[in-house]
């Protein structure tokens, strides 16, 4: 089915096909249950961290403060971003299966850049908190009030679903020029949008959505962090600039495990760079899987109120068990 789509004209116009064809990790088509395994576990795993912070600051009123608040925005999207991958990612390593609906394509498009640019709102928004406690702690109470919050939350909803909710409309109506060969194990709007005839505006918007968070939210994040340092630099005593510098560790961690990958996968796509398939789709799993199943390991440690916690829940429980 590859050679038959891969020798269409290329030339020729035709609508949407009823289904694309996705790319699965190269070298394992042969062999597709020996990553079953490890994708479940990842899955499973990243449920359960993001699961227990979701628990915690839902059930503990002392964690109803605006980083807790946008952790728990945090986990959710970690959540709804790996519930999106899994049906084409197990679909391949269970079955072997390539073609995948349009209709289903472009719901898992949708819902896949929803979660990210959730994701990639959340860590900016996290940002500004930390540079608004570390620089102007005096005025963090009365900048950072439930009404802001709440604001920020709403802004965060608006940009993921407003901005996303016309491309699954647009791709439908495009025009395609060229096989519709998916680069990916998962659908992306531009990796659908590449496909698209000459001239397409819809490729266009495609690519002004992806901009205007993945390339905008990390050069925020870097200038609130630039911020920090200049203050923290200016802090005399040591103590104070290791605690305020560890209060950042497990953010500036989750932020480095999240863009990291995806500038590294921008560099290769537009340098064209000699990287072999097998490890340029391993980094775009690392981009999407890792993060999710990282977040609740990085802020369970990182983070003492919430380590604390969740033993505390834990420990009420056994005793509560124990004594049944």
């Amino acid at each position: 089915m590859f050679t038959l789509l891969t020798q269409a004209a290329p030339n020729s116009s035709t609508a949407m096909a009823p289904t694309f064809l996705l790319v699965g990790m190269p070298g394992l088509s042969a062999v597709p249950s020996w990553w079953t395994g490890p994708l479940i576990a990842v899955y499973l795993l990243s449920a359960l961290g993001n699961g227990t912070i979701l628990w915690i600051i839902a059930l503990e009123p002392t964690l109803h403060r605006p980083m807790h608040f946008f952790l728990f925005l945090l986990s959710m999207s970690d959540v709804g971003l790996t519930t999106a991958l899994m049906p084409t990612l197990l679909g391949l390593a269970l079955a072997n299966v390539h073609a995948i609906p349009a209709s289903a394509c472009l719901l898992q498009m949708f819902f896949v850049h929803v979660f990210s640019v959730m994701e990639s709102s959340v860590l900016l928004a996290m940002a500004f908190d930390r540079a608004l406690a570390i620089c102007r702690p005096l005025h963090y109470p009365t900048i950072l009030t439930n009404g802001a919050i709440s604001k920020i939350g709403l802004a965060i909803a608006f940009r993921c679903l407003g901005v996303h909710l016309p491309l699954p409309f647009l791709l439908a109506h495009m025009r395609y020029c060229r096989p519709q060969i998916l680069t990916h194990s998962y659908c992306l709007h531009p990796d659908m949008a590449r496909l698209a005839c000459p001239g397409a505006w819809a490729a266009l918007y495609s690519l002004v959505v992806v901009l205007s968070a993945m390339a905008l939210d990390p050069l925020l994040i870097f200038f609130s962090y630039g911020l920090i340092g200049r203050v923290l630099h200016s802090v005399v005593s040591s103590e104070d600039r290791w605690k305020a510098a560890q209060t950042c560790a497990a953010h500036l961690s989750a932020v480095l495990l999240f863009y990291i990958p995806m500038i590294l996968l921008a560099f290769v796509n537009q340098l064209k760079l000699p990287l072999p398939q097998p490890a340029h789709t391993l980094l775009s799993y690392v981009h999407f899987l890792l993060p999710p199943l990282m977040n609740p390991v990085l802020y369970s440690v990182k983070m003492k109120d919430i380590r604390e916690k969740i033993l505390k829940r834990l420990r009420h429980r056994r005793v509560a068990v124990l004594g049944e």
